[in-house]
């Protein structure tokens, strides 16, 4: 099961790295309205441009935190927590704007993989 766990943990640091780091300023299906970038999908969703960053420290600081479990493991549910509610929230964004279910599909996922890394 640990095995499992860690393999989790990596799946959802690599995706959060994915889209903050390699793909934060180009387009995807998965962005709220018709946002072709970050900047404008929090636009979108009628939040502050500073949002932006502290979205992203937090999510690039708890993806960092699931590659450091591998060696102080006590920081791994604080992260999978933090990385789960953020994710709740990307999910109510994108009801609010009122996007197809199929755009939450990332954020559904990086959800329900951080809850199974956070409480297991």
């Amino acid at each position: 099961m640990e095995t499992i766990l860690i393999a989790l943990q990596i799946i959802i640091a690599l995706g959060i790295f994915n889209v903050w780091i390699l793909r934060f300023g180009k387009s995807s299906n998965w962005r709220g309205g018709e946002a072709k970038n970050m900047k404008e999908e929090f636009q979108v969703y009628g939040l502050p441009s500073w949002f932006v960053g502290v979205i992203g420290f937090l999510k690039i600081l708890f993806a960092l935190m699931l590659v450091v479990r591998l060696w102080i493991p006590a920081v791994v549910q604080p992260a999978a927590i933090g990385i789960a509610i953020l994710m709740l929230g990307a999910i109510v964004m994108h009801i609010k704007v009122k996007d197809s279910l199929t755009k939450s599909l990332p954020a559904f996922s990086l959800l329900v993989l951080s809850a199974i890394v956070a409480f297991f």
